[in-house]
């Protein structure tokens, strides 16, 4: 076992609710429950039943009427016994059932302390591990679903082919190495090459699918450009479903960007309102615009705002010739209006969709969402059926072992000797060993888990 200390914490969220749990893990964690239970001797049950009584203090007063699960090791989230105390919600007896619990002799557990335990005894590795608290932080389907992938094992059997392939070859050439005399099997320069290739390619593979995990993580970039007073703010308020941004009728009110990360037809969307586009004196919103432009620049998306109610003029033009090479829809906003009438030329767009909407109403939105859906085509993310790298220390460790492995191909090319190109391959092998956790220092493994929550 990790440690021989047992634990406890609150796993639930602070707060008022229906239920609290109060989760305790270790060697002792069925004796110390049975000190504070009032109902079956949990000494003597079956592992992964529950049962019904009542927490005490220690002097013999009540603190809750609970539920109390016992689940012995080694089949447990920690793979050591653990019992967890379903109580009523809220925090004084949340707090009171825990401190009976300390009380009785267990610890207060440490933030991630659960999930470390369930890596250091072998449960999962570390990669997973870290997949409990993208699965817990996740916003959106995708990215729920990549999470529970992770969690699942996916990446981690990515690394792990490529790793036992190199681990594979480093034998063959660590024999040659101390055998040099010996009539072994010969493996040249060209095989120790070729394999360091197929290696470096499969991780390469991996690596080109961080920009989708970028967006499974943080969502599409989505700026909302158009000139000042289009309904860009009130575009975002319709797609957040909150007052998130001021609308009014003065054109330039919004002077900054505005960020607001929202769902549409389950895509994650990062949606950014900036400021309007156009020539102007005001110090200010100068600023504004030149910051819309450069967020412009950077964006996955582009919803192009144009007014209905009004010909297009020389800042409308502007937008659409500033964003015409990026990925983009155009949005005819305002036909709530009486009398708006669409008076562009579809020239303008290119080969763009557009889609009519009233940001005041609603109208047009499920077809906005339909385009969104259509052009961003998550589903070639293939998530379900691939890894798909969303950690940047999972991302730099891979580009790590891609350079040791480049090296490695460059020192078999130039016929160096096998003990000389073996360093590399060592390296790349240690580097994708972080990933899994095999090589990774402890104080690494320690700042992954200061950044999850007591209780988990």
């Amino acid at each position: 076992m990790y440690n021989n200390r047992t634990i406890a914490a609150v796993s639930t969220p602070p707060g008022i609710g229906g239920i609290s749990v109060i989760r305790v893990s270790g060697n002792d964690a069925v004796s110390i429950v049975n000190r504070v239970f009032k109902g079956a001797d949990l000494s003597a049950v079956p592992s992964h039943t529950v049962h019904y009584g009542h927490i005490v203090s220690r002097e013999g007063r009540v603190i809750d009427e609970v539920l109390v699960t016992v689940m012995l090791a080694p089949k447990t989230f920690t793979r050591e016994n653990v019992v967890e105390i379903g109580a009523h919600g809220g925090s004084a007896v949340t707090a009171a059932v825990l401190g009976a619990v300390i009380e009785a002799g267990a610890f207060p557990a440490e933030p991630g302390e659960f999930t470390k335990r369930a890596f250091m005894n072998g449960r999962m590795d570390l990669s997973q591990a870290e997949a409990v608290i993208d699965m817990i932080n996740a916003k959106n389907e995708l990215a729920r679903r990549n999470a529970a992938a992770q969690l699942g094992g996916r990446l981690s059997d990515s690394i792990k082919n490529v790793r036992d392939s190199l681990i594979r070859l480093s034998a063959r050439m660590q024999v040659l190495i101390d055998y040099p005399d010996e009539e072994l099997e010969d493996i040249t320069g060209e095989d120790i090459e070729s394999e360091c290739r197929s290696c470096r390619m499969r991780i390469e593979k991996l690596l080109s699918t961080a920009d989708s995990g970028r967006i499974v993580r943080e969502g599409i970039r989505t700026v909302i450009a158009g000139k000042p007073n289009v309904g860009k703010s009130s575009l975002l308020n319709r797609l957040s479903d909150e007052e998130r941004a001021i609308v009014t009728d003065v054109a330039g009110t919004t002077r900054d960007v505005i960020e607001e990360s929202v769902s549409v037809n389950g895509i994650p969307l990062l949606l950014f309102d900036t400021a309007g586009i156009r020539d102007t004196d005001d110090t200010v919103e100068k600023i504004g615009v030149e910051r819309s432009k450069r967020y412009l620049d950077a964006a996955d998306l582009v919803l192009v705002v144009l007014d209905s109610s009004v010909p297009p003029d020389e800042n409308d033009i502007e937008v659409l010739k500033a964003s015409e090479d990026k990925k983009r829809i155009i949005l005819i906003n305002k036909t709530d209006l009486q009398g708006a009438a669409a008076g562009y030329d579809s020239a303008l767009f290119g080969s763009s969709p557009a889609v009519e909407i009233s940001a005041v109403t609603g109208e047009g939105m499920d077809e906005l969402g339909n385009e969104i859906e259509r052009l961003c085509r998550l589903d070639e993310l293939d998530t379900e059926n691939g890894a798909v790298i969303t950690n940047m220390r999972h991302k730099a460790a891979l580009a790590a072992a891609r350079d040791a492995l480049k090296n490695a191909e460059n020192a078999a090319r130039a016929g160096m000797p096998a003990d000389i190109v073996s360093i590399d391959i060592s390296e790349a092998e240690d580097h994708l060993g972080e990933i899994t956790g095999e090589t990774v220092s402890e104080s690494v493994v320690s700042e992954i888990f200061a950044n999850f929550c007591v209780g988990k």
